[in-house]
């Protein structure tokens, strides 16, 4: 970063407030996923979590398609950390989190994501300020500017 806050512009990328994203170590692709700087943490819509202790693990399924909850796929990995977490209605969880990579439009960075049931909302996906910080600018009224949407 420079002190030139216009050039420090230049090297983000421009996103919308939905785009889609895959995270290739979990071995999940196209995730439709809104991009809010109202939320500081990143969110994965999961089910089926199950905790492995002796092995610090985590395994959990992932549905890719809200339409058809019989197609899951189940992923498994470390445990980064486990933390409160204030949800969009107020409420405190405790959420598990882990660390990926993830990759929008051909741009791949490592992220933590909490493991939550965010089957009430519209997407699979939330990423954070804290995924957003210093790498991208976020344009309110487009979507899909560094993606291509998933079908």
């Amino acid at each position: 970063m420079t002190n030139d806050p216009l050039n420090d512009l230049k090297d983000r990328t421009l996103v919308g407030v939905v785009e889609s994203i895959d995270l290739p170590k979990l071995g999940l692709s196209a995730i439709n996923t809104r991009i809010d700087t109202g939320a500081q943490t990143s969110a994965l819509h999961v089910d089926h979590i199950v905790v492995h202790k002796k092995e610090k693990r985590v395994s959990f399924e992932f549905h890719p398609d809200f339409h058809d909850i019989e197609k899951t796929i189940r992923c498994n990995t470390p445990i980064h950390d486990r933390r409160w977490i204030k949800s969009s209605n107020g409420e405190r969880e405790r959420r598990y989190v882990i660390k990926t990579q993830a990759l929008m439009g051909g741009i791949p960075w490592d992220i933590e994501l909490t493991l939550t049931d965010r089957s009430s909302m519209t997407h699979l996906m939330l990423l954070g300020r804290e995924a957003l910080s210093g790498m991208f600018i976020v344009d309110p009224g487009a979507d899909f500017l560094a993606s291509l949407p998933s079908s």
